[in-house]
């Protein structure tokens, strides 16, 4: 058996798996921006530090929509796109 088709059959769905558990991250800190939560709380500082360095510059390239920001929908998007061209 080739060992480059053994190596894809095993890292593309790990790679599918790890999209999805970044999509949740990023739901979580959705969450976590509708409630009063210390910024100081290791769990938000977490979050925050997994997630603010792609919805920072996606959020840059986005116009304003009135106080909405749909920089976590455009990323889950990308990420769903991703996960299908990898899976």
């Amino acid at each position: 058996m080739d060992t480059r088709l053994l190596l894809s059959d095993q890292t593309m769905p790990f790679l599918a798996n790890l999209i999805d558990l970044y999509s949740l991250v990023v739901l979580v800190a959705v969450v976590l921006s509708w409630v009063q939560i210390d910024p100081r709380n290791p769990l938000v500082t977490i979050i925050h530090s997994l997630t603010e360095p792609v919805l920072g510059p996606i959020r840059r390239v986005l116009p304003p929509m009135g106080g909405l920001d749909l920089s976590p929908m455009v990323l889950l998007f990308g990420l769903q796109l991703l996960k299908g061209l990898v899976y």
